[in-house]
């Protein structure tokens, strides 16, 4: 009888480690967007898929030190909040085009082909609008694509 007891909880305990475990790596890797899985953020003409940037290293690290990105690829700054955010291109060796996108999905401004910073100091990008996220690709993705301020972006 003893016996029995131990193999069921011990079944137990596996089986709540396994739930708590998958628990943790959805919450890791969800968005802040509804607790939606973003994996493609798309306009118009085109769907990019995408990179979650959401967390604080993420955000620190973005595509630094990348010799090549998918032309159909990009990373998704992902904000708890709308505010004023800039970035730079320090140990980026690649140029992109950077989106900034705000609470209701209107693109807000773009800055093409941001090209990669070689020394200490590095010039940052940005505006003065509240934006909650901010999408880079490939440098000339959105003249490419055609994508323009106020235009409307979809998650998938």
């Amino acid at each position: 009888m003893f016996k029995a007891t131990n193999k069921v909880n011990i079944i137990l305990g596996i089986v709540l480690f396994l739930i708590a475990g998958i628990l943790f790596l959805y919450t890791q890797n969800s968005s802040l967007e509804n607790n939606k899985i973003i994996s493609e953020i798309c306009f118009e003409n085109k769907c990019f898929e995408v990179e979650i940037a959401d967390t604080a290293e993420k955000k620190r690290v973005g595509l630094m030190n990348r010799k090549y990105l998918d032309p159909d690829s990009g990373m998704l700054f992902v904000f708890d909040q709308a505010g004023i955010y800039n970035l730079w291109m320090k140990n980026t060796l690649i140029p992109l085009d950077m989106i900034w996108i705000d609470e209701n999905n209107k693109v807000i401004f773009i800055k093409e082909n941001a090209e990669p910073c070689k020394t200490e100091r590095c010039k940052t990008f940005g505006l003065d609008e509240n934006a909650r996220y901010i999408l880079e690709i490939n440098g000339g993705m959105a003249g490419e694509t055609k994508v323009e301020v106020g235009d409307e972006i979809e998650f998938k």
